[in-house]
């Protein structure tokens, strides 16, 4: 986070600056639904103090991830009056999200940049920051502290001493009082080569190499460079030994980009392709409006954008950019959609899908577009068309004609007919995994599982997945599991939804580890629209589960 230190472009149209986009027409993004990427996580749905206690969490965005401030915020960012945004505070509307979150330390601090009193200050902070997470039982969604912020410009060195040794010392310290949560960084504000070297050697030889590596995107061409940023960190990593860490870019879009509707499909497009596991809109402006999708707690135009890669299920596949039309897509084999969040040109261009051939002869095709008009305006997405495309050898070549450069625009392709009017199938890998691990196998639904679900000792390694689900009516649900369980004798795990109490869910022996098929079912009783139903091997209010079972889907009927 910082005030908004970078020169914002002139405004041009509709109150917005225009970003890099708005070339020449004629140009077309390819849709490979074939090749899959990874499972849809919603890696790019996440923000900088994006939610505050007020703030109305708008479910159907799926965030994936936050940086919040930590307990006992003094941080009073962007002109605000009072401070806000308390993780603790905060916690239970990140988990009915979805979420997780990381804690900047440092906005312990009133004032940006930070005004470094001493060690002794700065090491009481820490030890009340830790302590407090280590005091609150009942929360599951704190992966991670994040030990500064932009270090590159905000640290103190004439009277801290060099930032590395001040990582050193200050994860030390939080090792010796919580040797669980991660401690990830260093959060440069840009990704510099030099820098990342002399960090990660300090780090390696010290012994305190982040959990999570992160760094900012916000130049104003960022999407287009964090290829090669990614490119090069594994490269630095192998050159020292350091076996890969999770990357977690935890403020993109500068000030003058993060309203745009087309920016942010390129942004979910490359962080998508390049593997990183979450990214975070910045706080430039006010705070908890999940970073201006939301104004007065109602949309904005570039929330629909962030609604459509909401919408996603199933896999993540391979989108082909050309010239600056670039998009992300998914496909959902269970219910055989195809969801593309594309933009960048203006004029008529087009958007190429193969690998349809399961959808039938001919498919529907929606066409949809959000508006341009900024943060401080509430806006509706627009249904453009409703047309039947024939396949033709598994493709389809849609025109979409008249394109705005600032706008985003979504293409839903579904069968003809035979499409679930709601969503009943939840994939676990798509689900928030926490302590466990993804992974696939060909007898999976959707080639996808979630394994490892292991821990069960405290509120930091506890083991589950929770499941953000969103149904017709109110009612009870019949629901069906499919696990894998090959201890060669039953397992348990913990059921809960919307918070409320536990019962047991028992997986009888299967034939082995990542073969699915075997289902187990009961009854869930659910209220309209948004729910959050976790199986778990440990969580808060419940004993602990028993042996050990993988999770490939539930499924409500």
């Amino acid at each position: 986070m910082r005030r908004s230190v970078v020169p914002v472009l002139l405004l041009v149209a509709a109150g917005l600056a225009v970003p890099s986009p708005a070339q020449a027409a004629g140009n077309t993004l390819t849709v490979d639904v074939g090749t899959v990427v990874r499972p849809v996580t919603h890696v790019a749905s996440g923000g900088l103090y994006a939610v505050d206690t007020g703030t109305t969490v708008p479910q159907e965005l799926h965030l994936n991830h936050l940086t919040q401030p930590p307990y006992g915020v003094q941080q009073l960012g962007n002109g605000a009056t009072v401070p806000c945004c308390d993780g603790l505070k905060v916690a239970g509307k990140v988990t009915s999200a979805g979420a997780q979150q990381f804690w900047r330390l440092p906005d312990i601090y009133k004032d940006f940049p930070y005004r470094w009193v001493s060690w002794a200050d700065w090491e009481s902070k820490v030890r009340t920051m830790v302590n407090a997470r280590l005091a609150a039982t009942s929360v599951t969604n704190i992966d991670g502290y994040e030990l500064w912020n932009e270090p590159d410009w905000t640290w103190n060195t004439s009277a801290a001493g060099a930032f590395n040794s001040g990582w050193t010392r200050t994860h030390q310290l939080i090792r010796s009082l919580d040797t669980v949560t991660p401690v990830v960084g260093p959060s440069y504000s840009y990704y510099n080569h030099d820098f990342m070297v002399a960090f990660l050697t300090n780090a390696k030889n010290t012994g305190t190499l982040p959990d999570v590596t992160v760094w900012h995107e916000l130049n104003v061409h960022s999407y287009n460079d964090v290829a090669a940023h990614v490119a090069d960190y594994r490269a630095v990593e192998s050159s020292l030994g350091i076996s890969p860490r999770p990357i977690s870019i935890n403020e993109y879009a500068s000030p003058d980009q993060v309203d745009i509707p087309s920016v942010a499909a390129h942004y979910m497009a490359v962080f998508e392709r390049t593997g990183i596991r979450d990214a975070e809109r910045a706080y430039w402006y006010e705070a908890g409006t999940i970073n201006g999708l939301l104004h007065n707690n109602a949309p904005t135009a570039t929330y629909w954008a962030y609604k459509w890669y909401g919408d996603m299920a199933g896999n993540i596949v391979r989108t082909v950019p050309q010239s600056w039309l670039d998009g992300v897509a998914a496909y959902d084999s269970t219910r055989k959609i195809v969801n593309v969040v594309f933009g960048g040109e203006s004029g008529t261009n087009t958007v190429k899908v193969n690998g349809l051939a399961a959808l039938g002869s001919q498919v529907s095709v929606t066409l949809s577009r959000t508006g341009t008009t900024g943060r401080a305006t509430n806006s509706s997405a627009t249904t453009v068309s409703t047309t039947v495309h024939p396949v033709s050898n598994g493709s389809i070549t849609v025109p979409v004609s008249g394109m705005d450069a600032l706008a985003a625009y979504q293409l839903l392709i579904t069968p003809i007919s035979g499409v679930p009017g709601w969503q009943q199938r939840y994939e676990a890998e798509n689900a928030t995994a926490v302590n466990a691990g993804r992974f696939s196998s060909s007898s999976a639904s959707n080639g996808g599982y979630v394994g490892r679900i292991d821990g069960s000792a405290n509120m930091r390694n506890q083991s589950f997945v929770d499941f953000v689900v969103n149904v017709p009516a109110a009612r009870a649900y019949t629901m069906t599991i499919g696990y894998a369980n090959g201890t060669g004798a039953t397992a348990t795990q913990g059921l809960a939804y919307n918070g409320g109490a536990f019962q047991t869910i028992s997986y009888p022996p299967t034939t082995a580890w990542g073969v699915f098929g075997p289902t187990v079912s009961t009854t869930v009783t659910l209220k309209a629209g948004y729910n959050v139903i976790r199986l778990a091997k440990g969580s808060p209010n419940f004993a602990g589960g028993t042996g050990y079972a993988e999770l490939d889907y539930i499924n409500l009927a």
